[in-house]
């Protein structure tokens, strides 16, 4: 009996550490890339990318370094740095070129497409607020990436489009859209301590949450928000609802996901969109 106790202990550990969730691979601007960076026996090691620290979890008997890639990164050769005690290496990694599409936005707002000067003061102060909450760092063991939903509803704008508004290109769309009514329910899509929230000229009532290693969540556009700094959330839990505040043409949640400080694409955290109707 205590033989059959002990195998079914470690078929446990076996199964949970091959069903730890990664995200889906996309060697893209924008993209994530997943690298092996040594056997989970081996202690975890510390692993950089262009000086920032990387989020590394442990599935499949192996350590996995999880590295957003900048949307403005060309294509062609990129490297990790991985340090375990005094060790120090180096691994390599492509990535392809990806063309984004152009999309034409009317805003009525005008400042909201060029802001004055007290709009400009206000938008710097917020910047170093958003780069507090897109930075955090909170050091966990293990991180599945078991993300669901927040709302339910038409996908209205997609990552990493060149945008024009009233005729004038600004930066590339750094989240997805998703369209609801006014006061829909926003939900956590996983476990993590709100790190920031807040009224921001272009992004409206936002809240940011920490899931751990560099991995934020980000809900702009809210008509209220539900929680508050530093607090923690469950996977589910009300953070807020939609509404149309800040830079937007209508009512929507502007989902975000930001990755050892990288804006990346959203829908590889997710499960299939044909969810979001359900």
């Amino acid at each position: 009996m205590k033989s059959r106790a002990w195998l079914f202990s470690v078929l446990l550990l076996i199964c949970s550490d091959v069903l730890a969730k990664l995200p889906e691979q996309s060697a893209v601007p924008g993209g994530v890339m997943i690298l092996s960076v040594g056997n989970s026996q081996q202690t975890k090691p510390d692993v950089y990318f262009e000086d920032k620290p990387v989020m590394v979890v442990k599935a499949d008997g192996l350590w996995h370094a999880v590295v957003g890639i900048p949307l403005s990164a060309k294509a062609g050769t990129l490297r990790i740095v991985v340090k375990r005690g005094e060790e120090r290496s180096t691994q390599l990694f492509s990535i392809k070129d990806k063309q984004y599409p152009t999309q034409y936005i009317t805003v009525k707002d005008e400042r909201k497409v060029n802001p004055n000067s007290l709009d400009m003061k206000r938008i710097n102060q917020e910047s170093s607020r958003i780069h507090q909450a897109l930075t955090a760092w909170t050091e966990t063991n293990n991180e599945p990436v078991n993300f669901v939903w927040p709302i339910k509803g038409r996908v209205s704008g997609l990552f990493g489009r060149r945008r024009v508004f009233n005729g004038e290109p600004r930066n590339p769309h750094r989240g997805m859209d998703i369209a609801a009514k006014t006061g829909t329910p926003i939900h956590a899509p996983a476990a993590g301590i709100v790190r920031g929230t807040g009224n921001y000229f272009f992004n409206g009532n936002t809240v940011f949450i920490d899931h751990g290693q560099g991995l934020i969540t980000m809900f702009c556009h809210l008509s209220r928000i539900n929680v508050k700094d530093g607090e923690t959330v469950k996977q589910g839990d009300i953070i807020g609802a939609v509404g149309a505040t800040g830079r937007v043409t209508g009512p929507h949640l502007h989902l975000g996901v930001s990755l050892n400080d990288e804006r990346v694409e959203p829908r590889l955290f997710f499960p299939p969109e044909s969810e979001l109707k359900k």
